[in-house]
């Protein structure tokens, strides 16, 4: 199963963070499908960016968001747009 997750990068105590698109049996910095953006919480207010064609793509596809990268998704209103796609068809 795919799963739409961070990635954590950066250096120690200065976490960033990059959500992408990860087969679930993967270790959470391990092997990864596609980058879909990035989430910065240490700016403020934190940097949430995200390619919505991406993230579009992987929703469509089936990949499930943790919890964390939905409300980042939901945030950037992305999630937003899947629902209405998704209730055309």
């Amino acid at each position: 199963m795919v799963k739409i997750r961070l990635r954590r990068v950066g250096a120690k105590k200065k976490p960033s963070y990059r959500l992408v698109a990860a087969d679930s049996r993967s270790p959470r910095d391990g092997a990864f499908l596609d980058i879909i953006g990035y989430f910065n919480p240490l700016t403020d207010p934190e940097t949430i960016v995200i390619d919505e064609e991406k993230a579009l793509h992987w929703l469509n596809h089936g990949a499930q968001p943790t919890a964390t990268a939905a409300r980042l998704i939901s945030k950037a209103g992305t999630m937003e747009k899947f629902n209405k796609i998704k209730e055309k068809t």
